[in-house]
């Protein structure tokens, strides 16, 4: 039976770091993973949509990896995503996830052409052969990558021992139950998880049988992610609505700068903690002076909502 505490819980998706050059910045890498693991969240997601990994080169990814290990093996769970839009290279990154001694590698379907099931099956299986010792997460996110994972899919691929959960970003909540009903059909009760994607809807989804939350905001502010899970925990439910309302006012403000949300979610840090995470790579958009007081509004919402929880 496989142990899927590991990733039961708060695992926020980390944030691409640069240096004034554009280059990786693996002290950055360093210094922000180290703050979640301050923080107290269950693990970290690297490499994905947070991670910019469609606009980094394969080397980059591996150089990223290698800095989180570095400061996170043994302490909290770490999945690798090593998609790329072609097989040899998602491949290549997988075989290099597992040297590192992630927890699980994870992956999206290939983007841009539509593939039918069974090559979208090849395509995960590969990269599940070349790390055949470690565990592999389905990532879903149809909105972005154009192709949804379908139930056939999944029974496809819960063929595969290593398949241990799928990270569900579709919004629709329902797809946690139907995924979460094939996986503990195949592997037992405690034998599969699903993640929550949507930040948004945190709550909901762990209402509707997610196991944890892989997110593109959690790092920004993981105590209100973390706080919602503990309430979530003791049947709390409309304490952790409330708090998800704060966290959602906070994206909405977030997203209403020109600037890409994840530059905004980088400048916050910086000034919150000192973390030198850089802005983002084009052809994301980077800050403008007009952005100034979104961030700033962002900034004070985080800060009013955490000081907050020592009242719920």
């Amino acid at each position: 039976m496989k142990d899927i505490n590991k990733y039961r819980g708060i695992i926020p998706a980390f944030y691409a770091c640069y240096a004034p050059d554009g280059s990786i910045s693996t002290e950055g890498v360093k210094a922000l993973t180290r703050h979640l693991i301050a923080k107290g969240v269950k693990g970290v997601y690297v490499g994905g949509s947070s991670g910019e990994c469609i606009y980094q080169h394969p080397d980059e990814r591996k150089a990223v990896l290698e800095a989180v290990m570095s400061e996170a093996k043994g302490k909290i769970t770490v999945i690798a995503h090593v998609a790329c839009n072609n097989t040899a290279d998602s491949v290549e990154l997988a075989a290099h996830a597992e040297k590192c001694g992630v927890d699980a590698i994870a992956s999206i379907p290939p983007i841009y052409f539509h593939l039918p099931n069974y090559a979208i099956a090849d395509y995960w299986n590969a990269m599940s052969a070349a790390a055949p010792n470690t565990e592999f997460i389905i990532y879903n996110i149809p909105q972005l990558a154009g192709t949804a994972l379908t139930m056939p899919l999944l029974n496809e691929m819960l063929k595969n021992p290593n398949v241990i959960a799928v990270k569900n970003s579709s919004m629709p909540t329902q797809d946690i139950q139907m995924f979460k009903d094939a996986g503990i059909q195949a592997r037992g009760a405690d034998g599969f998880a699903v993640f929550n994607g949507p930040d948004e809807q945190f709550v909901s989804g762990r209402v509707m049988g997610a196991d944890g939350g892989i997110g593109g905001t959690y790092a920004v502010m993981p105590e209100l992610f973390l706080k919602m899970n503990e309430l979530i925990e003791k049947g709390d439910i409309p304490a952790a609505r409330d708090i998800q309302y704060k966290a959602d006012r906070i994206i909405y403000k977030m997203c209403e700068a020109h600037g890409n949300l994840y530059a905004v979610m980088k400048e916050i840090l910086r000034r919150m903690y000192g973390l030198e995470l850089g802005g983002v790579r084009a052809p994301l958009p980077g800050l403008i002076p007009e952005d100034e007081p979104i961030v700033a509004e962002a900034q004070k919402m985080i800060e009013d909502a955490v000081a907050a929880l020592q009242e719920v």
